[in-house]
């Protein structure tokens, strides 16, 4: 426990760092993931776009010229993958293992994340009545389900406790 509440600490601290570097702007890593958005959706034949919203640090995102809501320093998944990373190391494996855990789990939430912000951004777009549902609900649970899966596989095939 106070391995896992040490490295929370400690990445939580060095990403909010991070994070001082832009007050009232818009972090790097949330522009890079509502670019990536913005090109995904572009493949799935609708018309993405992403600008800087005028009056706070966030990126809306319009699909087929309509606005369907705000990429926001959260949705970048860094807070979840500081969770995911953290519960890794403290119930580490073997050095390489756990490195190379890391890195593909790390990959793979984010690329679940993108997905589920693709996702989300379309269905918001087709079905707007469901917006809580699908912001609250659906999403996050698919997010967290992920990294909850990832967890259990870490600890019943490379953890050493």
């Amino acid at each position: 426990m106070i391995k896992f509440f040490v490295v929370y600490a400690v990445l939580t601290f060095v990403y909010s760092l991070y994070l001082s570097n832009f007050e009232g702007e818009i972090d790097g890593i949330t522009r890079i993931v509502a670019q990536q958005t913005k090109l995904i959706i572009n493949v799935f034949d609708y018309q993405a776009e992403v600008v800087p919203h005028e009056a706070e640090p966030t990126m809306k995102l319009l699909v087929n010229d309509t606005y369907v809501g705000r990429i926001v320093e959260g949705c970048n998944s860094v807070s979840v993958l500081i969770l995911f990373i953290t519960f890794v190391i403290a119930f580490t494996g073997n050095l390489k293992n756990t490195l190379l855990f890391v890195v593909v789990g790390s990959i793979l939430v984010y690329l679940a994340n993108l997905l589920r912000i693709v996702v989300l951004g379309i269905g918001l777009y087709r079905y707007p009545q469901y917006e809580n549902i699908l912001h609250h609900i659906v999403f996050p649970t698919i997010i967290y389900g992920m990294v909850f899966l990832l967890w259990m596989f870490w600890v019943q095939k490379f953890s050493k406790k």
